[in-house]
């Protein structure tokens, strides 16, 4: 299918670079037992709470309603970290499935770790959840998924988990999407992931990397994320790598990204223009390409990132995927 002509008033289909479908019903979750003081006990006393709840019909469910908020604001592709330790065979598939049924296209892949059972032990090496967890990842994608190797963090796995993670990606053709240092406990991801990765990468936050890193693929930036868990500001215009715009699991509205994202990078530097954040926008549609067969026709005339930073209430219409 061809590109469509598009109007003032359209776009071709917005992509989330990065999102986390089983946070859609995290909203219901009860309270943590303690406020959290930092990142670490952030994913400690929430996020690592959940992922070990999740079973395939909450992740069917999360990834139904996921897809239908994105849909609803535009985003017809998502591409997707996921993480359910006790449901890891066949979570990939569910995902996949959900999503169709809403007409949402998705990039899929299990984020491994080795820190279940017990935490992370740097000397125990590579555990049977993280080889479970590569093992979805390479039977979703050898099926015909569209899909990643993931890796969740570098410091919760041991070199060789990430290792293998980068060999299997090699070998099945495709990237790896893992989160790299997105705190201050994984300010040593460049130098364990050196040798490791190429421009296929996804490569999550970025916050505490240095400027001369060594590290290829797409940075994916999720600024709201960031300020939400407060590790700071990557200020990924520092970066020689291109960049992406993700969400980071907090829906998948995507101009409300690139308004946060533009805010947050005038906060930073006071004569910087809208154009950084739209073209991330534009890189999210090169990791995506399909996307370009969809168009969103929005309820503000023109989609110009001028006017949209400063524009609340901008929404589709109509969306068409792939002529639908």
């Amino acid at each position: 299918m061809t590109n469509p002509t598009l109007a003032p008033n359209q776009t071709h289909g917005m992509v989330c670079a990065h999102h986390h479908l089983y946070s859609a019903l995290a909203r219901g979750m009860p309270p943590p037992p303690r406020t959290p003081t930092g990142f670490l006990e952030i994913l400690e006393l929430v996020w690592w709470r959940l992922d070990q709840a999740l079973d395939l019909d909450i992740i069917e469910w999360s990834a139904k309603l996921g897809a239908l908020e994105a849909l609803e604001r535009g985003t017809t592709c998502v591409i997707d970290h996921h993480e359910s330790p006790n449901a890891i065979e066949g979570s990939l598939s569910v995902i996949a499935a959900a999503c169709a049924e809403v007409g949402v296209r998705v990039n899929a892949t299990y984020g491994v770790t080795d820190r279940h059972p017990g935490g992370f032990d740097p000397e125990r090496g590579m555990t049977d959840a993280a080889r479970r967890g590569l093992d979805e990842c390479a039977r979703f994608i050898g099926e015909g998924g569209r899909g990643m190797v993931g890796v969740h963090a570098a410091f919760t796995c041991a070199d060789e988990t990430l290792h293998t993670a980068a060999g299997l990606a090699d070998d099945l053709g495709v990237g790896v999407h893992i989160h790299v240092a997105e705190g201050h406990a994984d300010r040593g991801a460049a130098t364990r992931l050196a040798g490791l990765t190429n421009d296929r990468w996804l490569i999550i936050h970025g916050v505490h990397l240095p400027d001369d890193h060594g590290l290829q693929g797409t940075i994916v930036h999720n600024p709201r994320s960031n300020m939400n868990n407060a590790v700071g500001y990557a200020a990924p215009q520092r970066f020689e790598n291109p960049v992406a715009l993700g969400t980071d699991g907090i829906g998948a509205d995507m101009l409300d990204e690139f308004r946060i994202g533009y805010v947050r990078l005038r906060e930073h530097d006071v004569t910087e223009s809208p154009d950084p954040l739209w073209a991330m926008l534009d890189r999210n549609r090169e990791l995506f390409p399909e996307s370009r067969e969809d168009v969103v026709t929005w309820n503000h005339d023109p989609m110009d990132p001028w006017h949209l930073a400063f524009t609340t209430g901008v929404g589709p219409r109509r969306i068409e995927v792939a002529g639908q």
